[in-house]
């Protein structure tokens, strides 16, 4: 099942519909998370980061375990229509900011969290890696459906 079809309508396989769905979503539910922070409510902030941080690493696993006993980005560039040299250097900037921004977002809840506890957290800070933190996972959300589209779609 995990390897059928997927519900898009594409010929993608079930993992990466449901992957591009979540990262189309996951900006949304940041922005939902930040908003406790904004309205002073620490705790459900905290609480919805870790649900949202946890998630998307449960999909993220999930995804790349998907796409390694598939074939990969290999296997399935060859039936796209655009060029893999683009998709390949794409892709590759795709990994860097994914990977940066994961790492960040975990430094930041981890130290934030020991901060807080000591009652040390510097909020304005915490509020600038914070943006710059969505703003990494907003750019890596998008670019994962655009290399969704460009292997399934164009």
């Amino acid at each position: 099942m995990f390897f059928s079809k997927g519900f898009l309508g594409t010929d993608a396989p079930l993992y990466m519909d449901i992957a591009t769905i979540y990262f189309a979503i996951l900006p949304f539910l940041l922005a939902f998370s930040i908003f406790y922070a904004v309205k002073k409510q620490y705790k459900k902030h905290f609480i919805s980061q870790f649900i949202i941080l946890s998630t998307t690493l449960y999909i993220v696993v999930l995804f790349e375990i998907g796409l390694r006993i598939s074939g990969g980005f290999m296997e399935y560039s060859k039936y796209s229509n655009i060029s893999f040299d683009f998709m390949l250097v794409f892709l590759i900037i795709h990994i860097f900011i994914a990977i940066a921004a994961i790492a960040g977002w975990i430094f930041l809840f981890i130290s934030s969290y020991k901060q807080y506890k000591r009652n040390e957290l510097d909020g304005a800070k915490h509020k600038k890696i914070g943006k710059a933190i969505f703003a990494a996972l907003t750019i890596t959300s998008i670019m994962g459906i655009f290399m969704y589209l460009f292997l399934f779609v164009f």
